[in-house]
């Protein structure tokens, strides 16, 4: 086939869809996460679960993302190999950024989505802003491990 090909093209497109649609749409879940917090209550929980639904639906997206990558290496006839550093690092950073979404962001987003309708006690405030700190700084790591792993398939260092 080769890189110059109809179906690799194809391919690469679908690559980019899923990268945009998947990581694009959770990339400003913080900013989602801000405004929810400024209108506690029902108007606050409906921002949550507006996003909370919108990036499972989303994650579908970013899980096509690798299988997109995989069939272009096959695709381009050895132009690319899985040995290539930035393919490595990718595939890497990919990994680390879907278990940091799982292992902690969207536990924590959950829990906090169910908290934001609460009445606002003095534990529960606590909690809300331990949840926000931990949501906030995964939601960050995730954002820099996609902008790295984008300047990695950008530059392609090591070939």
């Amino acid at each position: 086939m080769g890189v110059n090909s109809t179906l690799y093209n194809l391919v690469f497109v679908l690559h980019l869809v899923a990268v945009v649609v998947g990581f694009g749409s959770m990339f400003m879940n913080g900013a989602y996460g801000a405004q929810a917090r400024r209108r506690r209550g029902p108007g606050g929980q409906a921002i949550g679960e507006a996003t909370l639904a919108v990036t499972k639906m989303a994650q579908y997206a970013v899980y096509s993302v690798p299988v997109f990558g995989i069939l272009l290496i096959v695709l381009s006839d050895g132009v690319w190999e899985f040995s290539h550093m930035w393919i490595s690092l990718s595939f890497l950073l990919y990994f680390v950024a879907v278990g940091l979404v799982h292992g902690l962001v969207f536990p924590a987003a959950k829990r906090m989505n169910d908290l934001v309708g609460a009445s606002g006690g003095t534990g529960e405030v606590a909690q809300m802003e331990a949840l926000e700190k931990r949501v906030a700084l995964g939601g960050m790591i995730v954002n820099l491990l996609v902008v790295v792993t984008i300047a990695l398939m950008v530059f392609k260092p090591g070939v």
